[in-house]
């Protein structure tokens, strides 16, 4: 059985994007575009309303490139579990409250079981400081806690 693999709206964005000349974002892009095909086949990978909802954003050539990059994906949903839980994360301060999508992300990964959650968000997700906190609350509400990591952290090289 293949782990399942939940993919936040910065990696889509990442893999779609025109390449950038900021040489750290430029560098996240190759990083996500080279893994693309392998955490395809190799994970069971979702998504949810929430990424479809960021991914229809902005410049809308470039939204239906986002989209048509995900319409493989499986669909979590967003139910009155994830929405409790990221209102924990956000009641206990792991997650700004001006930041209440990313609390979303990280608690439909761990209501729906995700082995990971994927994401190039080194604010507020994928943060060594913010790691134990975030799991503290999953854990404490009965959870289990994803691995929050990047494309290059999850496959290495």
């Amino acid at each position: 059985m293949k782990e399942m693999v939940y993919i936040e709206t910065s990696v889509i964005s990442y893999y779609t994007s025109k390449p950038s000349r900021d040489i750290i974002i430029a560098a996240r892009q190759a990083i996500t575009r080279e893994k693309w095909i392998k955490i395809v086949s190799s994970f069971k990978v979702f998504i949810s309303a929430l990424v479809i909802q960021e991914i229809e954003k902005g410049d809308s050539k470039a939204a239906q490139q986002r989209l048509a990059s995900i319409q493989k994906f499986l669909m979590l949903a967003i139910d009155n579990r994830a929405e409790q839980l990221a209102k924990r994360l956000i009641e206990n301060r792991v997650i700004p409250q001006e930041s209440p999508g990313d609390a979303l992300h990280i608690a439909l990964a761990a209501v729906h079981g995700m082995d990971y959650l994927l994401t190039w968000n080194f604010t507020h997700i994928n943060n060594a400081q913010m790691k134990n906190k975030i799991a503290t609350v999953i854990m404490g509400e009965g959870y289990n806690c994803p691995i929050l990591c990047s494309p290059e952290e999850l496959l290495g090289d």
